[in-house]
């Protein structure tokens, strides 16, 4: 296979500098720094040194090493550091800085150029998807964080996200113990207008779904199995001698259809909520569509408040497919970014490591954006640039843009500069202690 030579003319240094450092500006990183009194007084410790050097370092490996950030750091910073020094830097303060950085980037992303979209979809200002994980934390934890369902002293905590499908980025991140439930983690308010919402059976609930409504905004869910929805009307007809479904429960006219599609209006009840120590039962009503799968032999359900004029029913389904997307980022954070490989036993930490490693993503996710865009320029498919085998080699590539970086900001580096770091860190801190074979040689 003839690969085809990449170009020589092009200052990637500038074009990845001004790219990362567009999203997170050294004088932001600053300010931010001195705004969460990460840094109180300006000594040896730089924000910007200090936050590249955790996104490129701890960020993207599996088996995380506070004492290999160390050194990468005083590599970029030509200073060696007490351990006390270092350590001491991971603090709340340390989490906050992150998390201002995590939306710095989001809404970074949220001005930058996004997806091409279908006609159909232009109607709507974006697609949103959300979907939450529980990662597993040391049980010394468990008093913060407990665990749900478990017989054993256990921790954990939930990361939930909304990823935006238009940015193709994350949208929001929140963290939550494990024990509050999926629906509890959305807060429905005019923000949601004209936007669309895909989530899975976790927060499905009636009274949700027409909050989302009352605030203009839509939906689309899987139907729980155990729902069974009255028939109000029909958006769609069949031929010939079809079953009159209208006025019918759901649950009983299904196994009798031999139809491929199903496309009605279902009355669902709902419960308001309590006024006055009073909970009042109400009803409402939303669009039910069905595509029978050939493969499993049976209708996958959904239900939306979309009609049936804006998309098909067929367009339906297709939407609820992107929902696939957070499942991906999912794994790309866990597998590629080592999201649930979090040994500390210390809150803030967990919470540092975390909001690191939504950063590590959403930098990715930049550089993705130049390399699928070179790529392009030299005629290469863009579908061709998946998200998760790009995940892979930018995880292997990490330290040369960490120089990269840090070449377009100034700081010049040579084997002489890490030699000097190496001959100090090479030092075992323990001089008192006997070794084995001391007095056999030198």
């Amino acid at each position: 296979m003839t690969r085809t030579p990449m170009p020589t003319n092009i200052p990637y240094v500038d074009l990845f500098g001004k790219s990362l450092t567009g999203a997170f500006p050294s004088e932001f990183l600053d300010k931010t720094a001195k705004d969460t009194d990460l840094v109180k007084r300006e000594r040896k410790i730089k924000p910007v040194m200090l936050f590249w050097a955790f996104i490129f370092t701890i960020g993207v490996r599996i088996e995380r090493s506070l004492s290999m950030l160390k050194r990468n750091y005083e590599i970029m910073s030509k200073n060696t550091l007490s351990d006390s020094s270092w350590y001491e830097r991971f603090s709340p303060e340390l989490a906050e800085f992150f998390h201002r950085c995590v939306i710095r980037g989001i809404e970074h992303f949220a001005e930058g150029a996004h997806r091409a979209v279908s006609e159909r979809l232009k109607a709507f200002l974006d697609v949103l998807i959300l979907d939450s994980t529980v990662i597993r934390l040391h049980e010394k934890l468990a008093k913060i964080w407990p665990a749900t369902r478990t017989r054993v002293v256990a921790a954990g905590v939930k990361v939930s996200l909304v990823v935006s499908a238009f940015a193709n980025s994350a949208k929001s991140v929140s963290i939550y113990g494990e024990r509050v439930s999926e629906v509890k983690t959305l807060r429905i308010g005019p923000w949601i207008k004209d936007r669309i919402l895909l989530f899975d059976l976790g927060f499905y609930k009636h009274q949700l779904f027409a909050r989302i409504e009352r605030n203009g905004g839509y939906f689309v869910s899987r139907l729980k199995d155990i729902a069974d929805p009255l028939i109000i009307s029909m958006n769609s007809t069949c031929r010939g001698n079809s079953i009159d479904m209208v006025g019918t429960r759901l649950r009983e006219v299904l196994p009798k259809l031999q139809r491929q599609i199903i496309d009605v209006i279902v009355e669902v009840r709902l419960k308001r909520r309590v006024y006055d120590g009073k909970e009042s039962a109400d009803t409402a009503r939303f669009r039910l569509v069905a595509v029978y799968n050939q493969e499993e032999k049976k209708y996958h359900l959904y239900i939306t408040n979309i009609n049936a004029d804006v998309l098909s029913a067929e367009e339906i389904a297709k939407l609820y497919s992107a929902r696939w997307e957070i499942e991906l980022i999912f794994k790309e954070l866990k597998s590629k970014y080592a999201l649930d490989h979090i040994k500390t036993t210390k809150k803030f930490i967990v919470e540092a490591l975390i909001w690191t490693t939504i950063l590590v993503l959403l930098v990715s996710r930049l550089i993705y954006n130049i390399i699928r865009k070179i790529g392009e320029e030299q005629g290469r498919a863009a579908v061709r640039f998946t998200q998760m085998r790009w995940s892979t080699i930018f995880a292997e590539g990490a330290d040369k843009y960490l120089m990269a970086i840090m070449q377009y900001l100034g700081i010049d580096f040579t084997i002489g500069d890490l030699i000097a770091i190496q001959t100090s860190e090479a030092l075992d801190p323990h001089v008192n202690r006997k070794r084995f074979r001391e007095g056999l040689w030198a």
